[in-house]
């Protein structure tokens, strides 16, 4: 492989992830030769959005132009995109499947070829995504050489990225991940949503909740787990969650689950906190518990 300054990129997908890294590297100087995709025209406009347009080819062409090939697919059809090119020695190719180890480029390893995972531990909801966004975002990375570790780890400082190599169960690493930030969505979601029992919309609800979503988040960067933890349960303050779980009832039953279940983590979180003794989170699980198990 040649250094990294010269390496030449091809992508394999045109998606949100592909776009938003392809425009990334390109403007951290690294060339983007080839691009490829079921869509046609998606391939064609990431192509023209690069300083030096891309190639437009079928998925082999790409492998045949590019160094390191980004397979920037969707996480079911990366075993069968990996599968249906020749790779050789030579080549590289990763993908940015969070919960998926190498094991799904085994035909380009067969062939010769070092396989990898780039993963932006980032939420990245649209293509508009600015690469200088990617400042800061930890990037999971695995490879099957060391060569090829220290090229991605250079990717991805190149784009302000923050590289670290998962280690153990990737799917438990992807799992934690879609807690945060999926999770979180939609749990910001219910809670939104009640503000409609207020006679508000649910967007009102969302832009007031926000402040108090990122005063939380700055608190877990200063202070961390378990003390960011505030609240009722944090105090032990029993009757506040009695009268919530029974206007929850009466207005938004479909909530009453989510709120019980996340009540149970909460315990735990107060009981390490040293805020709520073990007494008193006993009386609160049994009036999470007192119509039966969510």
């Amino acid at each position: 492989m040649s250094s990294t300054r010269r390496l030449t990129l091809g992508f394999v997908g045109a998606g949100t992830v592909g776009r938003v890294l392809a425009s990334a590297f390109d403007r951290a100087g690294y060339p983007v030769v080839a691009v490829a995709s079921r869509s046609p025209e998606s391939a064609r406009a990431l192509a023209g959005r690069l300083t030096v347009p891309a190639s437009v080819c079928n998925p082999q062409g790409v492998c045949d132009r590019a160094e390191l090939v980004f397979l920037t697919v969707s996480d079911d059809a990366i075993a069968d995109v990996a599968a249906s090119i020749v790779w050789r020695e030579g080549r590289a190719v990763v993908h940015c499947n969070g919960a998926s180890s190498i094991d799904p480029l085994s035909p380009a390893q067969r062939a010769g070829a070092d396989v990898g995972v780039f993963h932006p531990l980032r939420s990245i909801p649209t293509a508009d995504v600015s690469p200088v966004d990617l400042e800061g975002t930890p990037i999971g990375l695995e490879a099957s050489s060391d060569s090829l570790r220290k090229t991605l780890e250079s990717l991805a400082r190149s784009v302000g990225g923050v590289p670290f190599v998962v280690r153990g169960n990737k799917t438990i690493y992807h799992a934690s991940a879609v807690i945060a930030s999926n999770y979180l969505v939609a749990l910001l979601d219910a809670a939104a949503g009640l503000w409609e029992h207020l006679g508000m919309a649910k967007g009102e609800g969302l832009r007031a909740l926000l402040p108090l979503v990122r005063g939380t988040v700055d608190n877990l960067d200063r202070v961390g787990v378990p003390d960011a933890l505030t609240g009722p349960i944090a105090r032990g303050d029993v009757g506040t969650v009695t009268r919530h779980l029974e206007a929850l009832t009466s207005v938004a039953p479909e909530v009453v689950t989510m709120y019980k279940e996340m009540g149970r983590a909460t315990i735990r979180t107060a009981v390490a906190k040293g805020t709520l003794p073990e007494d008193m989170a006993e009386h609160i699980r049994h009036v999470l518990d007192a119509d039966g198990e969510a």
